[in-house]
């Protein structure tokens, strides 16, 4: 079992930047795969960046390569979302999501996800 906390949403204007972070306690944070999914209103939840255990191999949504970066400190038990040039179609809840069965072919999924926390909203101004 684990718990995770999301935290560092917020308001932020069209190009701006914000860093999520997701807090986890429980089992051993490594032995997960983690990802960060989101939901828009009236959208169903899509996949945004997964991260391998090690933290070695990342993997993106084609809408958001090159402007997010996930990232994840084992000693720390926290995944990282860092979300750069940020558009008003990037608002959202976001949540984090660990893994100990899903593979690079299906983390996309988010059936394949065990845990998941509360989420956290992100809004983005135009």
């Amino acid at each position: 079992q684990v718990q995770l906390v999301e935290s560092g949403g917020g308001l932020v204007q069209a190009g701006g930047s914000l860093r999520l972070s997701c807090a986890a306690s429980g089992r051993t944070f490594s032995s997960y795969r983690m990802g960060w999914f989101r939901q828009a209103p009236g959208k169903e939840r899509e996949f945004v960046a997964a991260i391998s255990r090690s933290g070695g191999s990342t993997y993106y949504a084609d809408s958001v390569e090159g402007r997010f970066t996930i990232s994840r400190d084992n000693a720390k038990n926290t995944a990282y979302l860092q979300m750069n040039s940020l558009k008003p179609e990037d608002t959202a809840v976001y949540y984090c999501a660990a893994s100990t069965s899903a593979t690079a072919t299906t983390q996309y999924l988010s059936a394949r996800y065990e845990y998941w926390g509360q989420g956290t909203q992100v809004t983005v101004s135009s």
